[in-house]
């Protein structure tokens, strides 16, 4: 049999969180969760890691699959978060640039996916040019922890700090001022948390 794309390692990797989670997904939200116009496009995808014996598909369930053990099964690393499309969602296969052998699980969240880092904003908290940052998937941050969040279709890394209606993102550089952000008239969301560094040499 062949080996996984990276696509179908990509499904795999979500369809094994989700069921640690609690339950397995369903095709609309695999679909959602990786950009598909359709959930036939995610139908094709579980048939295929069927196929290769990673999952096996329970007829007339609406959350009908369950994992399989098998050496293709095994998680290819943490997905790096390339150059972000607007109103995609950021783990959208187009987004991802590539696999990093990392263990998700040395990170307290878990880690979910790596973001690199362009510029020297977040310095002061020991985040630099070129480190990839890990994150934990999660739309809610709480007032003083460092997120990635998108404004608009840029995607960046900052404190958050909540002033009633709005929102401010602070860099950990004097030389940046803060980022106001009013929700109600600027897309904004936050895509995860800040839950460690890996520097790249």
């Amino acid at each position: 049999m062949d080996e996984l794309t990276d696509r179908q390692r990509e499904i795999l990797e979500f369809i094994t969180r989700r069921i640690g989670e609690g339950l397995p997904p369903t095709l609309a939200e695999i679909a959602k969760a990786f950009g598909f116009n359709q959930p036939r496009a995610a139908w094709k995808h579980l048939q295929a890691l069927q196929t290769k014996g990673c999952i096996e598909l329970l007829p007339g369930r609406t959350r009908g699959m369950r994992l399989l053990e098998s050496p293709r099964a095994k998680p290819a690393g943490l997905p790096l978060i390339g150059r972000v499309a607007a109103g995609r969602p950021i783990l959208a296969e187009a987004h991802i640039e590539r696999h990093v052998a990392v263990d998700a699980r040395l990170f307290r969240p878990r880690a979910h996916f790596l973001l690199r880092v362009t510029g020297d904003s977040m310095q002061g908290a020991g985040i630099l040019d070129g480190d990839l940052v890990a994150v934990h998937r999660t739309p809610e941050a709480r007032d003083g922890e460092i997120v990635v969040a998108r404004i608009e279709d840029e995607v960046t890394v900052k404190r958050l700090r909540i002033r009633r209606r709005r929102l401010q993102l602070h860099a950990e550089n004097p030389a940046y001022a803060p980022i106001e952000v009013d929700p109600r008239l600027t897309a904004f969301a936050i895509e995860g948390l800040y839950v460690g560094v890996i520097r790249v040499d």
